[in-house]
């Protein structure tokens, strides 16, 4: 496979976990991006090189035969429609922004807030450029595939579907209206995280991820990171337990920000190195 077009400067952050037999290393991982975006260092090669093993947080995204029938299931609430549940001018807001994705606030009344939150998120940066295609997971996992290493996935895509889903009423609607009223910003927004990721700033990572997470509201902040991170920080101890050498690859935001992996691992004793 050609090589990754090399970043400026250090790059996207490093980190690695160690004893005796065993070597865990940590990259974060930006899931869609615009082809061409030069990210690859030297470091992560060689830390991709040395492993046997890469995990990502999800082995197969693109098997609609799992994710679909969780939507299905979870996904619309025709006896609770989303102009009964957003005041007026929220649910005017959401048309407008539906409208801007191809779709309309009418055609997607019976969808839960999770999903329509979904819908008008992925509309900008997609219009923008931006592809998963491109995606750092998606480019090291068909790397690896190309190269022989065993695949992982942390979790399943029904999983991540279903923390999302069984959040509040209450924070499914903050959710949804922090990115219609983000609109295009969700763009500049991505622009940022991508500039701080390449520039390896995590503090910066860390500071825009919580725009949409803890900022949004807690449930958020607890289902997209503190209780996926601490199932993942268990995994990392169970192959820490064994021997040999594994690569994940995840979300940057689950490493840079608060209640990160890395902090999980450091409580549980582990040293973690940032290289």
């Amino acid at each position: 496979m050609a090589p990754i077009p090399r970043a400026e400067g250090a790059g996207p952050p490093l980190w690695v976990v160690k004893d005796e037999d065993s070597t865990v290393y940590l990259f974060g991982t930006i899931h869609i991006l615009r082809p061409g975006t030069a990210w690859g260092s030297d470091k992560v090669d060689a830390a991709f090189a040395s492993a046997s093993d890469i995990w990502v947080e999800i082995a197969n995204p693109d098997d609609q035969s799992v994710i679909m029938p969780v939507i299905q299931q979870y996904g619309a609430s025709p006896d609770r429609p989303l102009s009964s549940v957003l005041s007026p001018a929220d649910f005017a807001a959401f048309d407008r922004a539906a409208q801007a994705s191809g779709a309309s606030g009418a055609a997607l009344d019976p969808y839960r807030p999770w999903l329509a939150a979904f819908m008008v998120a992925v509309s900008p940066p997609m219009k923008a450029g931006f592809s998963a295609e491109a995606g750092a997971d998606k480019v090291l996992v068909d790397r690896a595939r190309t190269q022989g290493k065993t695949v992982h996935g942390l979790e399943t895509a029904d999983r991540q579907v279903r923390l999302i889903a069984g959040m509040s009423e209450e924070a499914q609607v903050a959710y949804l209206n922090n990115y219609v009223r983000a609109g295009d910003g969700v763009v500049t927004h991505l622009d940022q995280t991508v500039d701080a990721w390449l520039k390896g700033d995590a503090a910066g990572i860390g500071r825009l991820n919580r725009m949409d997470t803890r900022d949004v509201h807690e449930e958020v902040h607890q289902a997209v990171l503190i209780t996926r991170n601490t199932d993942w920080t268990s995994q990392i101890e169970t192959l820490m337990q064994g021997s040999g050498t594994a690569f994940i690859a995840v979300g940057v935001a689950h490493l840079a920000d608060q209640d990160s992996v890395i902090d999980m691992l450091k409580a549980r004793g582990y040293t973690v190195e940032r290289l």
